[in-house]
């Protein structure tokens, strides 16, 4: 398996994320949630990395939207059938070297709270619970997350 930077904009890409936005809408209200379109997704601060299994098939997806102040984690999402092997780690440590390499210091991050799973992913990826940021409400359906990030952190991801 193989997690590189890709364009966002691929058919089977477009169907990872298809499949992401359906999941989100059985579980929160529009209201509720925060995710970035297509576009959005092929803008040059935002790095976008996709997850490929030996026959090129996509298996998963993540992003992180830079700003001046600190990176964003995006779109993470694994194919239920693809899940536990390590596919979701590969993605994070990825994001989080590549995120490193262009300056970025500290990544955080929106989840929710019907989603143990990621909840658990992330704190033992060592982010940890925070407060909102950005432009994001405080919400009872919002669990922001932050990491910072060190050559240590890049490192690991080239391991």
């Amino acid at each position: 398996m193989r997690v590189e930077q890709e364009s966002p904009n691929q058919p089977d890409v477009i169907a990872l994320i298809a499949d992401l936005d359906a999941y989100q809408d059985s579980l929160y209200p529009a209201e509720a949630r925060y995710a970035l379109d297509l576009a959005s997704l092929s803008k040059p601060n935002v790095l976008f990395v996709v997850a490929r299994d030996e026959q090129h098939a996509a298996l998963g997806c993540g992003a992180v939207v830079m700003n001046d102040l600190y990176g964003e984690v995006k779109r993470m999402y694994v194919l239920p059938e693809a899940r536990g092997k390590g596919i979701a780690k590969k993605l994070i440590a990825t994001l989080e070297a590549s995120a490193y390499e262009s300056g970025c210091r500290e990544l955080m991050l929106e989840t929710g709270p019907y989603q143990p799973e990621a909840l658990r992913f992330y704190t033992n990826q060592g982010y940890t619970r925070r407060g909102a940021f950005g432009s994001y409400p405080e919400h009872p359906l919002s669990v922001f997350m932050g990491k910072s990030l060190s050559s240590a952190t890049s490192a690991s991801s080239d391991a």
